[in-house]
């Protein structure tokens, strides 16, 4: 009986060979990557709560330079602010050049600040998934290297067991619970990386989306002069009854 105490993760390192401990190894490492990346990412995302009310307080503005000034205030380095700022540098960049006589003279403004768009899209984009890639590896392969741990052990158990020539429960049980700590660690380190990915995900697909949104409002400003008016609503057809009725 006091035997069977000793056994535990220290003497699991203790005795386990190289094989083991690099896998134990590999498992610390992918878990302080993956609690680094959702802790930085985390934060990003908790600061990008701020930017919920720029957009608006951009449009409010008198002027493209103060709402440039207020959207610098409320989301500074956001990719609200560099989409704004590419918008203003292409529709710059058409008025400076359109009058040449050249290949850039001849581009059409639409296409022009159309392309600019999709450029800070596309590097915003490339930010916001940064190291999601890492978190789905670690979400998906750390429970295979924590079940390799646990089968390399397992063997080295059975066989320390068959030439030990004592084949008794306690003799067995023991190591064997000790490797299938491997899988419990494997398991303790992916469930949180495929949460924080999932979350991530999700999150960053709700401000591409509104940043897709913003795009489409400063294409029709530079365009046309004016930020296309949102359409209203339609009404159920018993809902519209009901009125016309009334």
């Amino acid at each position: 009986m006091d035997a069977s105490r000793t056994f535990g993760v220290a003497h699991l390192w203790m005795q386990s060979d190289l094989a083991i401990k690099l896998v134990a190894l590999t498992l610390v490492t992918m878990s302080i990557a993956s609690w680094y990346l959702i802790l930085a990412r985390g934060l990003r995302q908790w600061r990008a709560r701020r930017f919920d009310g720029a957009i608006e307080s951009f449009w409010n503005a008198t002027d493209l330079g103060a709402g440039l000034a207020r959207l610098s205030h409320a989301a500074p380095d956001s990719p609200f602010e560099a989409l704004a700022r590419q918008a203003v540098a292409a529709h710059e960049h058409v008025k400076r050049h359109s009058h040449r006589e050249t290949l850039g003279g001849k581009l059409d403004t639409d296409e022009f600040i159309t392309r600019a768009l999709r450029k800070s899209i596309a590097l915003s984009t490339a930010q916001l998934e940064s190291g999601l890639t890492v978190l789905a590896s670690i979400g998906s392969t750390a429970p295979f290297v924590g079940l390799f741990g646990t089968v390399w052990g397992i063997y080295g158990a059975l066989i320390s067991i068959g030439s030990s020539g004592v084949a008794t429960l306690d003799s067995v049980a023991g190591p064997v619970g000790e490797a299938l700590i491997m899988t419990a660690f494997g398991l303790f380190v992916a469930i949180p990386a495929v949460l924080a990915y999932n979350a991530l995900t999700r999150a960053n697909r709700l401000e591409l989306s509104e940043l897709d949104a913003f795009a489409h409002d400063l294409h029709a400003w530079f365009t046309t002069g004016t930020r296309l008016a949102s359409a209203p609503l339609a009404r159920p057809p018993q809902a519209a009854n009901t009125v016309g009725a009334a």
